[in-house]
């Protein structure tokens, strides 16, 4: 697992403009995920996404939701740009307080992000490559 979380304060916005977002504060996770719905919504692979605190996030313009039952039992909210659709991040029940945003969309600017881990791995496709560096997790990552 990496163990760098850095501290960032970054502005970036969606595909069209309509959106901006602010990301201020340390990261706290870095990873990669194939699950099947991340697959679906960035038409690839695997997302590489990084988890950090919504305290620290500010989003001007007028966002878009959608919410679904994920694999976990939790409800999983994705917000994008009603224009354009880029998502820009996402919310899990399972983790109050903390939202997850795609590396990607901080493009140019995000080359602090290092994923320290691959979770649903169980889903992962072939000819999608992942460092093997990284720990892969079926699922989750255990906790303790």
């Amino acid at each position: 697992m990496n163990d760098k979380r850095p501290a960032i304060d970054l502005r970036t916005g969606c595909d069209c403009g309509a959106v901006t977002l602010t990301a201020t504060g340390q990261v706290i996770s870095m990873f990669q995920c194939a699950c099947v719905n991340c697959q679906r919504v960035t038409g690839t692979g695997h997302s590489s996404v990084f988890l950090f605190p919504e305290s620290g996030l500010a989003v001007t313009g007028a966002v878009k939701t959608f919410s679904r039952p994920a694999d976990s039992g939790a409800n999983f909210t994705r917000h994008f740009c009603p224009a354009c659709g880029t998502t820009l991040y996402g919310e899990s029940s399972r983790a109050p307080g903390l939202c997850i945003l795609p590396a990607g969309l901080f493009a140019g600017q995000n080359e602090w992000f290092v994923p320290g881990q691959l979770i649903f791995a169980r889903s992962h496709q072939g000819w999608d490559e992942i460092a093997d560096s990284i720990p892969w997790h079926e699922s989750y990552r255990p906790t303790g």
